[in-house]
């Protein structure tokens, strides 16, 4: 691992699977600098207290983590050189009060003004001074005019604010504001027992509950040492393809509501049902949550739930058929997703976009292939990849993840063994772990700091819409204002995930 930086030596004993560094500035600049030529990809970046952390993942030396103490509170910017952690500097502004020097955007991000004091995970103060009006970025140009979207919408959705420079109906310039589902998780994960923090993990993006109970998990059983179960590997993957089954689907319905074509939203919404009730049958939720435990999990599968899934797969596969075949046979919903909303390989390339952006888009990456976890590095998969970068391409993907879904759920119903499912978890025990799997949307990382007693000194959890977000206001440029909630849509990314 040291070939990231020639770091040998300079690991932190303890911290699992991945190593840790602890850099100087200089080195931290290096890093920059790899992440700008395109040698590694950024997996996240946060801060703790005394340092700033960021997560490398290169295809050909590994992953690590590299640390740089900040006696000074201040850090080289890494956004002036890698453009995807602008935003993520600008949270740890506003949660820690480090500054990030040579930064490109230092205005707040998550902090809207409303908390009661600044810097809530850092040298907190009350807050005393007025908050000073958001300023988006300036347009110039003849014949352009602003429209503004959110961040109360029509229908339940979750808010955001979208700031549009339109010249007629062709949109110039898209700025997106985030932040007004911030609810304070990684402060209230400060202190937590394992029990409580799994639980608030599962909370971060609802429709995501397994993906991140199952990051959190993994995280801290790197942290402790823990063996899993192999029941409980089987079990946590047949959790995590059905989550999967029922968010593509939903999206697929959604994105040809977003079309005008309600009929397949129609289908789309009873097959996701059928799932979400077999879920509920088989572990007691609808969304699977607290199903997973740091350990194992905390449910088996029925008697008779191996054959109400297999049931499930024998009616999910023709009549999903039919409606792909609609899909793709129906010329005026082609017109409206072919060719709209491009995101250049290139592009997902360089923001490291996870999941159905990024393999529409031509980026490969899987963390159940790439990182091959169990049981994926014993199951049969494929990962689709696309290159056109549009809607229609990032429909395709979700086609063809259902269709390995399915596969994998009937691998795993056919193949897992028998056996315990939960490991002893140790009473006391300190350390720090980090893992990367792969949700629905993409991979979800969770890093993870344990004090002497077993409880959360420090735990972050960063989405993959953190580096999807950004990506959506390039893909609509050059689009009509009237194709933004398709495009929207086709990115699916999460508010609540990536506002923590």
């Amino acid at each position: 691992m040291g070939r990231f930086l020639d770091l040998e030596g300079a690991a932190i004993a303890g911290h699992r699977p991945w190593p840790r560094f602890v850099v100087d500035v200089e080195q931290w600049r290096s890093a920059a600098h790899r992440l700008a030529d395109g040698a590694c990809a950024l997996g996240g970046l946060w801060a703790d207290s005394e340092s700033v952390h960021m997560a490398l993942i290169d295809a050909k030396a590994g992953r690590a983590v590299f640390s740089l103490p900040c006696p000074d509170r201040r850090f080289p910017s890494i956004g002036q050189f890698h453009p995807p952690a602008i935003r993520l500097e600008r949270a740890i502004a506003d949660l820690f009060g480090f500054v990030a020097d040579g930064a490109s955007d230092t205005r707040p991000w998550l902090d809207h003004g409303r908390w009661y004091l600044t810097h809530p995970l850092g040298q907190w103060t009350q807050r005393t001074a007025p908050f000073e009006p958001y300023r988006f970025l300036p347009s110039e140009g003849e014949g352009l005019h602003q429209i503004a979207v959110g961040p109360v919408h029509a229908g339940i959705i979750e808010p955001g604010h979208f700031r549009f420079t339109a010249q007629g109906e062709a949109v110039v310039r898209l700025e997106e504001r985030l932040g007004y589902t911030h609810k304070g998780v990684e402060w209230l994960m400060a202190g937590a027992d394992l029990s409580t923090a799994a639980k608030l993990s599962g909370r971060v993006s609802g429709d995501s509950t397994v993906a991140y109970a199952l990051a959190f998990a993994r995280a801290s059983e790197a942290a402790l040492g823990i063996e899993v179960p192999d029941r409980a590997h089987w079990l946590r993957a047949l959790m995590g393809e059905l989550e999967r089954l029922a968010n593509h689907i939903g999206d697929i319905g959604a994105i040809c509501n977003d079309a005008s074509f309600a009929l397949i939203h129609a289908h789309c919404g009873i097959l996701r049902e059928k799932i979400l009730r077999a879920a509920d049958f088989c572990f007691g939720h609808r969304l699977m949550r607290d199903c997973i435990v740091s350990g194992g999990v905390a449910v088996d599968l029925p008697g008779d739930g191996r054959a109400r899934l297999l049931a499930l797969l024998e009616e999910l596969r023709p009549y999903f058929a039919r409606i792909v075949d609609l899909y793709d046979n129906t010329a005026s919903l082609q017109d409206r997703t072919v060719g709209t909303g491009i995101l250049r390989p290139e592009l997902a390339e360089r923001f490291g976009a996870g999941g159905f952006v990024g393999r529409a888009s031509g980026r490969a990456f899987d963390a159940r292939r790439s990182l091959a976890y169990p049981p994926y590095d014993v199951l049969a998969f494929d990962v689709p990849v696309l290159h056109e970068g549009d809607v229609n391409a990032r429909v395709w993907i979700r086609i063809r993840e259902v269709e390995q879904s399915l596969s994998l759920v009937r691998q795993i119903l056919e193949r897992a063994p028998e056996g315990s499912l939960c490991a002893e978890r140790p009473h006391a025990a300190g350390g720090e772990g980090v893992a990367l799997v792969e949700g629905f949307r993409g991979d979800v990382l969770v890093w993870l700091r344990l004090d002497g007693d077993g409880r959360v000194a420090r735990c972050h959890l960063r989405d993959p819409s953190w580096f999807q977000w950004p990506l959506l206001e390039i893909a609509i440029e050059g689009n009509i204002v009237a194709d933004f909630p398709l495009c929207n849509k086709s990115f699916n990314c999460s508010y609540s995930g990536h506002d923590l």
